[in-house]
């Protein structure tokens, strides 16, 4: 359960960073409510850490403002804007013991020895590193070593959090696993969090809410089930999870239900015209999610669903799911994603299948 909110307001009012006069970050706007725990995510070269550098003062804005619970911070050096940040790499001074690196920021600020040790103490147990004070860096494994970044980041009681790519250099395992411990430090301490990664696994585990990012601009901004279920455009569709994106124009009947997207290889899917965003006859784009479909015998389906008889491909079975690439009658290939359960018979290579999914899974958008 999360404690109240103790974090700061993060407002960024049109911050822009040119390179040669090539915007990396263009003129974008967010407003993280105190507390939220809030991720960039985007490819590389999508501006996300470079809109994390300038909010932590290690590069200049070209143009915008910063705004910290409604103070400008945008000229103030980084150790005047009371902000903890954790790097992929740990940075930890490996002459100093957990202890020691601990305690850095406060000795920086001059605090007093009781109150050094008292704030260590803390931030150490909070990790759950207590026994650990005494060791050296290279003592540690990468999962300590980034706990002790995080004890760092926190100790001096910052009003915001960043974090840049912190569980990169974890592995599988470590790193879900640091998700979790991520998410628990979240809900003790209320702290706002902004965080960068282009793990979209990540993003959808630990977030309130995304801000995707491509080529310098927020694509979409939302909670994760926003943007997997209803993506603004093509990009988000294609980033966030896995799509089939099939490209056609929409044809909508006299009656009030009556609809269709017609496919480019000339499959006509009834879809419900409240979902159909752009004019009769207008080129638009189809996404379906793999999940959202299934593979059946002809005619066994429910009146609301749409079937293409089609052709095994290709599949991959990569354990809790079966993965087929099925090319239809007409041409069309599409991705299908099946759990692998005892009950659900697996189709081979080269076998006739037909292809289901309920119309109402289809998200319809501009092309």
């Amino acid at each position: 359960m999360r404690r109240e909110a103790r974090g700061g307001r993060l407002v960024l009012e049109g911050l822009t960073k040119l390179y040669q006069n090539v915007a990396v970050v263009n003129a974008i706007d967010l407003d993280i409510a105190p507390g939220e725990f809030l991720t960039l995510l985007g490819p590389s070269g999508s501006g996300k850490t470079t809109t994390l550098m300038m909010v932590a003062g290690f590069t200049t804005p070209s143009g915008g403002n910063i705004l910290l619970d409604g103070r400008a911070i945008g000229g103030l050096a980084p150790e005047r804007r009371n902000i903890g940040v954790v790097f992929q790499n740990y940075a930890l001074f490996p002459h100093m013991t957990v202890y020691e690196n601990v305690a850095f920021p406060l000795r920086m600020r001059r605090q007093g020895h009781s109150i050094i040790a008292e704030r260590v103490r803390a931030a150490l147990h909070l990790v759950q590193l207590d026994h650990l004070g005494e060791r050296m860096p290279r003592q540690l494994s990468g999962g300590q070593q980034q706990r002790v970044a995080f004890a760092r980041s926190l100790v001096f009681d910052p009003d915001l959090l960043l974090m840049d790519e912190p569980l990169g250099a974890l592995d599988k395992n470590l790193r879900e696993q640091m998700q979790f411990e991520l998410k628990r430090l979240h809900g003790e301490l209320g702290i706002t969090i902004l965080y960068v990664t282009h793990d979209q696994e990540e993003a959808l585990t630990m977030s309130d809410r995304i801000a995707l990012m491509n080529k310098g601009t927020i694509e979409q901004l939302g909670r994760a089930d926003e943007l997997y279920e209803h993506p603004a455009n093509r990009f988000v569709a294609e980033f966030i999870g896995e799509s089939n994106v099939i490209e056609g124009r929409i044809e909508v009947g006299g009656g009030e239900d009556t609809a269709w997207f017609v496919a480019a290889q000339g499959a006509r899917i009834p879809i419900s015209p409240d979902r159909s965003l752009i004019a009769t006859g207008q080129r638009g784009l189809m996404v379906l999610r793999p999940e959202k479909l299934s593979l059946a015998e002809r005619g066994t389906s429910p009146k609301s669903c749409h079937e293409m008889a089609g052709r095994v491909t290709e599949l991959v079975y990569v354990g809790d799911v079966t993965r087929y690439r099925v090319e239809t009658e007409l041409g069309l290939f599409v991705t299908v994603k099946m759990q692998n359960r005892r009950s659900t018979p697996r189709a081979r290579q080269g076998e006739t299948v037909c292809v289901v999914f309920d119309s109402a899974d289809a998200r319809i958008m501009p092309a």
